[in-house]
This record gives C-alpha cells, sequence and structure tokens, in this order.
C-alpha cells in the first residue's frame, strides 16, 4: 500500500513539473513553445487578473511553432515556467520568433513588465524579433506570462530562450544574412537598370520594379524595416496598406513576364492576363477598405502567380527561346511565394526561417532571371550581327548592280557628251564661219565706198562681229568650253581694231589674270570692243598714247578696268554715242555690273560683276 502511494505521488510530481524549463549557464538557444502552456481567449476581452482569478485552464503543446493566419479573432496567453538550476543569478532573453505579429505583452508572475510588437508604440529595439529580459536568481522557479494578438498582420507563435552572449551573436548572424541579401537584390535591381538605360528594353525596367518591390516586401517581411527604418505611424499606415506591397512584386514580375515572353502573340492567354491585371488593383482597394476579410487578400496574387508559371510552361512547349530560364525562375520563385503564402496563412506549420530558405529562393530567382536577360542581350547582338552580315551582304551585291549599272550609265554620258562635244565645236565653226563670211562682205561693201563716215560705221559693225567670231573661234579649238583664256581672247580683239587704225601709234598694255566662262565672255568682249575702239576713235589728238586692259577677280567678283593717257571728255554734256549706250547695256543689263567712269584724264571705265548675275 505504501508503494502504491509513493508510486502515486511520484507520477503527479511528474506531470506537475513536467512543464518546468529548466535553464543554465550553458544555455546557448533553445526552442521552448513545446515546454509551454497556451489558453486561447476568443472573447479577445480577458485580461491578466482575469487570468489570475479566474484560474483558466492552460493546455499543454507539443509543437515548436504554432501558426493562426491573418488576423485572427482571439488572444493567445502563453505560460512558462522556467527554473534556474545554477547557484548562481541568471540573464536571459526569451525571443519572440515573429515580426510580423502585432502585439506581444510580457508578464513576470501577473505584473506587465513591457510590450513589443509590430504594432507596439512603445518598443524601441534594435532586434529583428520582440525580446523579452529574465532574470533568475540563484535556483529560482519563476512564471511568466505572454500575451499575443494580431490585427491585420499574421499570428505566429515561437519562442526561444537565449543566454546573453549567445542571442546577440545570433542576431548578428541573422541581420548579417539579411543584409547580404538585400544587397544582392540592389546590386540585381541596378545592374539592369544600368542595362535598361543602355538598351531600352522595357523588360528591364519591369524587372527592377520587381526586385525593388521584393525587397521592400521582405523588409517588412523579416522585421527589418520596424527596427531601422519605420516609426510607429508609418508602420501602421504600411500595415493598413498592406495588400499593396504584397500585389506590387506581382504586378511587375506580370508585365516584366508579358514583355519578356511576347505574350502578346497568345491572344487567349493574353486576354486573361488583362483580367488579371484589371482584377489585381481592383482587389488590392477593396482589402484596403475592408479589412475584414484580410486573411483572403493574398488570393488574386497567388492565382496569378500559379497563372504566370502555367504561361511560361506553355511559352516553353511552344518554342519561345527565353522561356527555359525563366520557367527555372518561375519554379523557384512560385515555390519562395507559396511558402511564405501557406506559412502567413497557417496552413503551412513548418519552420523554415533558421534556413534562409525564402532568401535563398529569391536570390537565385533573381539571378537566374537575369541570366535570361542576358541572354536575351546575346541572342539580340547574335540576331544583329546575323541581320549586319546580311545587310553587308546586300550592300555587297548592290553596289556590284550599282557598279555596273553606274560603268554603262557612264559609258552612255561620255559617248552622249563626246557627241554633244562635237556638235558644239560643229556648231561654233560653222558660226565662226558664217561671221568671217559676214565680216568678209562687210569689207567688200566698205571697199566699195568712198564716204568716209560710212567707212567707220562699217569698220566699228565689222569689229563687233569679229569680237563675237574670235570667241566662237576659241571655242571650236579648246578641248575644254568649261572657260576662255581672257588673254587670248583680248589680244585678239584688240589686234584686230589695232590693225583698223594703222596709222596710229597705240600702245597696248594687258594684265590679265583670270580666265572667263563662255557666257559673260562675249559680252566682255563686245564691251572692251567699243572702248578700245573709243578710244583709238577719240583719246588721242597726237594719234599716239597708251591704253591698259586689266582683269582679275578678287572676292568671287571680276574686275575688267580699261584706262587710256589720252584726253578725256566731259560727262556732263550729253552726247548719243552708240557705243557708250552698248557699254552701259550690256554691263548693267546682261552682266549684271556696276559700271564706273572716270574722264578728267583720260578716261577710266571700270566694270565690276559677279559670275552668278550673268544672264
Amino acid at each position: 500500500m505504501y508503494f502504491i502511494r509513493l508510486l502515486f505521488i511520484i507520477i503527479l510530481s511528474t506531470n506537475l513539473f513536467s512543464n518546468v524549463i529548466e535553464v543554465s549557464k550553458d544555455l546557448e538557444k533553445k526552442s521552448i513553445l513545446h515546454q509551454t502552456k497556451i489558453f486561447v481567449d476568443e472573447t479577445q476581452k480577458l485580461t491578466i487578473n482575469d487570468i489570475k482569478n479566474q484560474n483558466r485552464t492552460f493546455t499543454n503543446i507539443d509543437e515548436n511553432i504554432l501558426r493562426y493566419g491573418y488576423s485572427p479573432k482571439f488572444n493567445v496567453w502563453i505560460k512558462l515556467d522556467l527554473k534556474n538550476i545554477e547557484k548562481e543569478k541568471l540573464n536571459l532573453i526569451l525571443e519572440f520568433e515573429s515580426p510580423l505579429t502585432s502585439n506581444v505583452e510580457f508578464y513576470k508572475n501577473y505584473t506587465l513588465i513591457t510590450t513589443d510588437g509590430l504594432l507596439d508604440e512603445k518598443t524601441n529595439r534594435r532586434s529583428l524579433h520582440p525580446t523579452f529580459n529574465i532574470d533568475l536568481q540563484g535556483e529560482q522557479t519563476q512564471s511568466y506570462y505572454l500575451k499575443v494578438s494580431s490585427h491585420i498582420t499574421s499570428m505566429t507563435v515561437k519562442l526561444n530562450l537565449y543566454t546573453n552572449k549567445t542571442f546577440y551573436e545570433n542576431e548578428l548572424q541573422m541581420q548579417v544574412y539579411f543584409s547580404l541579401f538585400f544587397g544582392a537584390m540592389l546590386v540585381l535591381a541596378l545592374y539592369n537598370l544600368s542595362i535598361y538605360f543602355f538598351t531600352k528594353d522595357i523588360s528591364y525596367l519591369f524587372y527592377v520594379g520587381y526586385i525593388f518591390t521584393i525587397v521592400m516586401h521582405h523588409l517588412l517581411y523579416v522585421g527589418f524595416a520596424k527596427t531601422y527604418l519605420l516609426n510607429y505611424e508609418q508602420m501602421s499606415f504600411v500595415v493598413k496598406i498592406a495588400p499593396v506591397f504584397i500585389a506590387l512584386p506581382v504586378l511587375f514580375l506580370t508585365l516584366f513576364s508579358k514583355s519578356f515572353l511576347n505574350i502578346k502573340n497568345f491572344k487567349t492567354i493574353n486576354k486573361i492576363l488583362n483580367i488579371f491585371l484589371i482584377l489585381l488593383p481592383i482587389s488590392v482597394i477593396f482589402f484596403i477598405i475592408n479589412d475584414s476579410f484580410g486573411k483572403f487578400r493574398n488570393i488574386i496574387p497567388i492565382v496569378l502567380m500559379c497563372y504566370l508559371f502555367f504561361i511560361t510552361v506553355y511559352t516553353f512547349f511552344k518554342g519561345e527561346k527565353q522561356a527555359n530560364l525563366i520557367l527555372l525562375g518561375w519554379g523557384i520563385i512560385l515555390f519562395a511565394g507559396l511558402v511564405m503564402y501557406f506559412s502567413s496563412a497557417g496552413i503551412l506549420n513548418i519552420d523554415l526561417s533558421n534556413y534562409y530558405i525564402i532568401e535563398i529562393s529569391f536570390v537565385s530567382e533573381a539571378l537566374i532571371f537575369s541570366m535570361a536577360l542576358a541572354n536575351k542581350i546575346n541572342r539580340f547582338q547574335e540576331e544583329k550581327q546575323q541581320a549586319q552580315d546580311r545587310l553587308i551582304e546586300e550592300q555587297r551585291n548592290t553596289q556590284k548592280r550599282l557598279q555596273k549599272l553606274v560603268e554603262s550609265k557612264t559609258k552612255d554620258l561620255k559617248k552622249t557628251l563626246d557627241e554633244k562635244e562635237l556638235l558644239l565645236k560643229e556648231l561654233n565653226h560653222r558660226v565662226k564661219n558664217n561671221m568671217q563670211t559676214i565680216i568678209s562682205l562687210i569689207r567688200l561693201q566698205n571697199d566699195e565706198i568712198d564716204d568716209k563716215k560710212i567707212n567707220n560705221l562699217l569698220l566699228t559693225i565689222q569689229n563687233r562681229i569679229s569680237a563675237m567670231s574670235h570667241l566662237h573661234q576659241l571655242l571650236y579649238k579648246k578641248d575644254n568650253t568649261t572657260y576662255i583664256d581672257a588673254y587670248d581672247y583680248f589680244e585678239r580683239i584688240v589686234s584686230e581694231i589695232k590693225d583698223s587704225y594703222e596709222d596710229e601709234d597705240i600702245d597696248i598694255v594687258f594684265d590679265i589674270n583670270t580666265h572667263l566662262n563662255p557666257n559673260g565672255a562675249v559680252y566682255c568682249g563686245l564691251i572692251l570692243n567699243e572702248l578700245i575702239t573709243n578710244s583709238f576713235k577719240h583719246a588721242f589728238v597726237e594719234k599716239e598714247g597708251v591704253i591698259e586692259i586689266s582683269l582679275f577677280k578678287k572676292n568671287n567678283l571680276y574686275n575688267l578696268i580699261v584706262k587710256d593717257n589720252g584726253k578725256g571728255y566731259n560727262q556732263n554734256i550729253k552726247t548719243n554715242s552708240l557705243g557708250l549706250v552698248l557699254i552701259k547695256t550690256l554691263a548693267t543689263k546682261q552682266l549684271g555690273a556696276k559700271i564706273d567712269i572716270d574722264s578728267l584724264e583720260g578716261v577710266e571705265v571700270k566694270i565690276v560683276w559677279s559670275e552668278k548675275n550673268e544672264y
């Protein structure tokens, strides 16, 4: 009988103290949730005094993590009993490993010690998860309570116990890993952004948007935003618009896939995708306005991600060259997204946080997508090179065809030009011959007339025709008819006039420094003929003197200067000289020239014209 009583007492003692958590100075990291008891307050109204006075029944649990999904309509009370088996005081840290839980209250016995959580206004910690300091005297056993509630955000319960040193080592390691993750993602974003500025391919811009928004989402998901970036008011606002941070990465990923995989080529698939793109912002607005359905806010993004995965598989089997890498990346991101969603929703109760599976998945997916984008550049460069090679070959063929055509046309043109030159020479020859015939007739007629006045008139006409005849003679003899040797031309004209006045001893001085074109040469020759004839007729009383003829080109202007050292004349006395009228008419009307006559000491005539003004 005594033995039975002793056995009963031992069994009873085991049940009473089986949930006491023994700690020592050798404690490193210890997951303790399975050694605690919980009580679920469905009313959400119970206080610590109600727990104390009403002696609520706490239930043992056998799991190290509990997930209750988004905004559960109850509070969870957790009781843990700690026993210091050392004789000396222990300083411990209790970590509530859930950065998304809204509020956590920590009680020692039945006294509130501190509060923490995503939406706690007073907390000012530098750890990613809520933490609570615990001091246990030597061989002391102490009870603690946690009250956990979550509004809008998800509620996950996981408790870890550390010594101070072990906690800070673990926290530093975790923050370094997350910093490397965020750094790697931002580097990939900047890399793809630089490629966008280089290529102007909108796919890169959409992908950069996806990386930035996934970084923003994950800053909230792992607790960085609460710890380092946002104060209470900002965090409260972010939580209210949480559907935006969920939808944005999916939106940019959809736009990226639509552009990158050329989904516009698949009309039905593209039409359904456009419907999703309309539903996504509508669902975001709906869940922001009505938070009572918060636990369903990820449904549209998750369904859209699954549809995008289906599209990638479909395009892969349709032979899209870029779909293979995208398919691998989509498999990874779909895995990571579903794990995050099912974990936050309380559907999946697997703890993968210690292995950084989500972060590794995101970085792997970002690398794969960046490789796909880089491969797209390589493919474009190959296609560009092939197009350039085809273009070069086509240019060569075209050049050969054009060269043959040019040679043929050049041959025809040369033949035509030779014929034209021959005809032009023949024309000039005939004109010259006809003018010589006219000159001969005038001479014969002049020889039969004894009237000196008529003789001078016929001689003047003869010299005018000779001036034009000499031009055609020069054009006929020259191979190049684009210009006239002014010296040769002027010398012929002057020689003809000089022969007409044999009894006069007049020297002619030439200063010719340019050529004339045929259009202006005929008028210039006629003007020179009139000027020299006037000098011979009227300038020299003693029948001797000097005539200077100068022709040069300056600033694209022709300058013709004819000067004699004769007696000159008074320009104020009106004269009916046909020669002077002819000079002015040819200069101004035909050459478009300016004419200046100085007749005070001898006569100096200066005519200036531009080649483009010649008629």
